[in-house]
């Protein structure tokens, strides 16, 4: 689990085929160091396990799953990743919850700079559109961000300037693809509407369970 707050970007040395998959050797900064063998990382909004460590280098697997599903199949070497560890249950919660689990890949369709702030346009699937609102959160390339407007499948942001600093995003160009997670408290919501009838949650269902009153 992450909050989409970036803590670093790493560099891509190396990336290693791997049967059908990969392997990505990241250098990472020297605040990270502490990451040990199996812990989860988030590379770019993928959730991916450290498999190899010889600071300040780590490995990452990609299986075909990723690649198919994800753009990391596109990073190259001396390509810059976005990069978050796993949030801790001490920790804060400054962005909103991520899983890494990617839900579809989107392509920019605008860039517009106003003053130190950037306009950034993103047309995603339907299957990703429907789970958007405005003014709610979603996580692109790894980074949490609040949706100003959906219009059909494009999504609407503003970068702040720290925003820009410490993400990859600043690097990016009209017709590029990026990782999209929307929040996963809009899938809940919609498997608990699309249940059967009997086991939707009514007036009645939460007057039957006490968790209002019912008429006299």
């Amino acid at each position: 689990m992450f909050t989409g707050i970036v803590e670093e970007k790493g560099k891509v040395v190396r990336v290693e085929p791997r049967g059908q998959g990969k392997r990505l050797k990241l250098s990472i900064p020297l605040r990270l160091t502490d990451i040990q063998l199996g812990d989860s990382i988030n590379v770019n909004g993928a959730c991916l396990t450290v498999v190899e460590i010889s600071t300040p280098v780590i490995g990452v697997d990609l299986s075909t799953e990723t690649l198919q599903k994800t753009t990391l199949s596109d990073v190259k070497e001396g390509d810059s990743v976005n990069l978050e560890r796993a949030l801790r249950l001490s920790d804060r919660l400054g962005g909103h919850i991520v899983t890494g689990h990617i839900d579809g890949v989107g392509t920019i369709v605008e860039l517009r700079k106003e003053k130190d702030f950037l306009q950034l346009k993103i047309r995603v699937a339907p299957s990703v559109s429907k789970y958007v609102v405005q003014k709610g959160s979603i996580a692109v390339d790894g980074t949490s961000l609040t949706v100003n407007e959906c219009r059909g499948d494009v999504i609407q942001l503003t970068l702040i300037p720290y925003t820009l600093e410490k993400t990859i995003l600043i690097n990016k160009r009209v017709g590029d693809r990026v990782n999209v997670e929307t929040d996963i408290l809009g899938k809940y919501v919609e498997k608990m509407l699309d249940r059967n009838p009997s086991e939707r949650v009514t007036l009645a269902f939460l007057s039957e369970h006490g968790f209002i009153k019912g008429e006299e």
